[in-house]
């Protein structure tokens, strides 16, 4: 059937488990997932309180999200008839209007002629662009079978994309002779090396395993000496970045163009120019490994002016429990088999402080910066990795947007720590722009 086909792409490409609300418009879906086991090449459904949870559920667990939703009964397309679940008028493509904003790829399946070519597009899409994309499927359509979904349907297959070589060999070339004229050159990774699945060749490149890290790069709150020693260098190669307002703290970096090579998943820029399109973030970052000499003289720098952080003072008996203290204690905890997720907010700037045991993972959204994301987050990273504990931090402000899938994480046995830190509620609200108190104490409004 159509829905057990979905069930089997979705698995052949390592989304085991979906995570589900359910309503009219998918319950005959539901079933014919459910009716696929992980056993057996299918999925696991795992029902969520509502549709926010789950998706920050499906971000925790498995990037690129694919959003699938049961749409109109196909009979009804055409009719002129108002339905339910819509904003009354007998069109029904406000829904698709609003995901072609957000999704790289919209697929919606109201008859089965195509419905596997369009299901497969769809996934193959998201794979290929790391990027989210949306599936609509008419809610009479999924129990029924079809020539074109087999019991054991042909293998996905993605083609690999290359780098034009031309422009490879010109890109290592130029930025190897950029890097190696340079006295004291630095290295920055970003966020986009693990969409260009990139991060092995960046570490290849640094030819070390954090033995010569100096902290994050995060302007007027990185890591103490750390802007310090990135700001002064005569040349840096940032691999991956996002320069928004919240990574660049209000757009203060005091970078210079001229002095940058920008390498983002398929594009290399050097300084003012020149560009190199085609190029593939982990081809160049691996050929320019071969390419460069070994030049210690930033973190030499960094030695010379790094103080060691000192001990908090300790805590009276009695008094109340300060940040510095816990955050010493969660460092303790930490190992490789963790995994911390920060929620957006002043979690952000505490978490950033933890020093990361090899192995140890490490989540926070900072493009967005949705509240209460790391609630949904958690659910599906523990989900995904069984290997790992997960250590989240949440502010309760953000905590109350999402509480409800704590009862999720405890139907399905997660073994998670949640620190819930009460700080009288939005503080990173606060600290942005305080409001009149309108009621309350002090210490719970």
């Amino acid at each position: 059937t159509l829905g057990r086909h979905l069930a089997r792409r979705l698995a052949e490409v390592g989304a085991r488990e979906v995570f589900t609300v359910p309503g009219d418009f998918n319950l005959t879906l539901l079933d014919e997932l459910e009716a696929e086991q992980p056993s057996g090449g299918g999925v696991r459904l795992v029902g969520c309180c509502n549709e926010l949870n789950a998706a920050y559920a499906a971000d925790g667990y498995n990037l690129p999200v694919i959003c699938i939703v049961g749409g109109p009964n196909s009979n009804d397309y055409g009719s002129n008839r108002i339905l339910h679940h819509t904003i009354g008028i007998p069109d029904f493509t406000q829904e698709l209007r609003c995901f072609q904003n957000v999704t790289c790829y919209q697929a919606v399946v109201n008859n089965l002629e195509d419905a596997h070519e369009q299901i497969d597009t769809a996934i193959s899409t998201a794979l290929k662009e790391s990027k989210p994309v949306y599936i609509s499927i008419s809610c009479n359509l999924p129990s029924i079978p079809h020539p074109t979904f087999s019991r054991h349907p042909v293998p996905f297959f993605l083609s690999p994309r290359l780098s034009n070589q031309m422009n490879l060999e010109a890109a290592v070339e130029t930025a190897a002779a950029f890097l190696n004229k340079s006295v004291k050159p630095v290295l920055v990774g970003g966020p986009k090396m693990r969409v260009a699945k990139a991060c092995e060749a960046f570490v290849e490149l640094a030819d070390e395993h954090h033995s010569r890290f100096i902290g994050t790069y995060w302007g007027a709150v990185s890591t103490p000496f750390c802007a310090e020693i990135v700001e002064s260098a005569d040349a840096y190669l940032f691999a991956g970045p996002i320069f928004n307002d919240y990574s660049s703290v209000g757009y203060s970096l005091l970078l210079k163009k001229e002095k940058a090579i920008i390498v983002q998943p398929d594009r290399v820029v050097i300084g003012n120019g020149p560009a190199f399109g085609c190029v593939l973030m982990k081809d160049f970052l691996h050929a320019l490994a071969t390419r460069l000499k070994k030049n210690t003289a930033a973190y030499d720098n960094y030695s010379r002016i790094f103080v060691p952080q000192g001990e908090p003072l300790s805590s009276e008996p009695g008094e109340p429990l300060r940040v510095n203290i816990l955050f010493k204690h969660i460092q303790k905890m930490l190992s490789g088999s963790s995994a911390v997720i920060a929620e957006t907010g002043d979690s952000w700037f505490n978490c950033q402080k933890l020093k990361l045991p090899e192995g140890c993972g490490y989540e926070f959204q900072m493009q967005y910066g949705s509240i209460g994301w790391s609630v949904g987050a958690t659910l599906g990273y523990a989900q995904a990795a069984k290997d790992k504990r997960v250590i989240s931090f949440i502010g309760d402000g953000s905590f109350q947007v999402t509480a409800q899938e704590v009862s999720t994480m405890l139907r399905w046995e997660q073994n998670n720590i949640i620190f819930l830190i009460n700080n009288g509620g939005y503080t990173i609200e606060v600290e942005i722009h305080d409001g009149p108190n309108r009621g309350g104490t002090e210490e719970g409004n």
